[in-house]
């Protein structure tokens, strides 16, 4: 079992949107837009101060979370496994599958149909997908495995309960 070198991982394609069709996680982001009331002033997370009486602006959160519309999607995680970066058990990660893939990333990937999110990391030479949680091991990427980076995490939204 060899594994998977770092020239064979800059190798690697996204996927094109083509094949997200057949996944039923797969959820474009359309075009429905609702803007909310941002307010101007800061909340502190210690002791309570007055809230201003006034709306700032409009926010859109998807003009704030989304870069690439045409390349984006989201999908609902289980577990804990990468609760050590925030992405929590029942949370919605966004994924651009237009970003290239660096060390370090965070990314949503496919190893043998079975997909997973987790930490790239490249370490002399070799790809590893790391959990961000000490209860689970690191995953070394070897050249027998089917593996396929989708995207790149860029925001997970956790609820609360």
């Amino acid at each position: 079992m060899r594994a998977l070198q770092l020239s064979r991982i800059q190798k690697l394609d996204i996927l094109p949107a083509s094949a997200y069709s057949f996944l039923e996680v797969y959820k474009p982001l359309t075009q429905t837009h609702t803007k909310l009331p941002i307010f101007e002033s800061l909340i502190p997370l210690g002791y309570p101060s007055p809230a201003d009486d006034y709306i700032d602006r409009q926010l859109d959160l998807n003009d704030m979370l989304i870069q690439n519309k045409l390349s984006t999607f989201y999908l609902r995680v289980v577990g804990d496994s990468m609760k050590g970066c925030g992405i929590f058990n029942n949370a919605l990660i966004i994924v651009d599958k237009s970003k290239r893939p660096k060390d370090g990333n965070v990314v949503l990937a496919a190893i043998n149909g079975e997909f997973t999110c987790k930490r790239l990391k490249i370490e002399n030479r070799k790809v590893y997908l790391c959990p961000e949680n000490k209860d689970y091991t690191d995953i070394l990427i070897t050249e027998d495995m089917n593996f396929l980076l989708w995207g790149v995490v860029t925001y997970a939204i956790n609820p609360f309960s």
